[in-house]
């Protein structure tokens, strides 16, 4: 029974440090860069995009797909480094718990 409640415990602790960390993610902003820096999107760890700088150069009518392209790269570079970003997060929360990976916590 005793180590139902020091489970029961340490599990009100880790959804305590989730919460938290959810908290912490919309503070950690990563930035997504393509076209050598033409096209920039800024977003948090929690995959809120917060803004998006494109370069004057490509504000032509003929090079609206290449814009288009180069948005979408920068999104996903953001999306990548905010991913790796909330990884670092969890691990951090969950590396002496023993959790299997994968677990779904996130």
């Amino acid at each position: 029974m005793a180590d139902f409640l020091g489970m029961m415990k340490q599990a009100a602790e880790l959804q305590s440090k989730m919460q938290a960390m959810q908290e912490e993610l919309g503070h950690i902003e990563v930035e997504g860069i393509s076209g050598g820096g033409l096209v920039t999107v800024r977003m948090t760890a929690k995959m809120e995009v917060k803004g998006v700088k494109i370069d004057p150069s490509l504000m032509k009518a003929d090079e609206r797909e290449i814009l288009e392209d180069l948005l979408v790269t920068a999104h996903n570079d953001a999306r990548r480094k905010a991913e790796a970003a909330m990884q670092e997060k969890m691990q951090s929360l969950t590396g002496g718990l023993g959790l299997p990976p994968g677990l779904g916590l996130t």
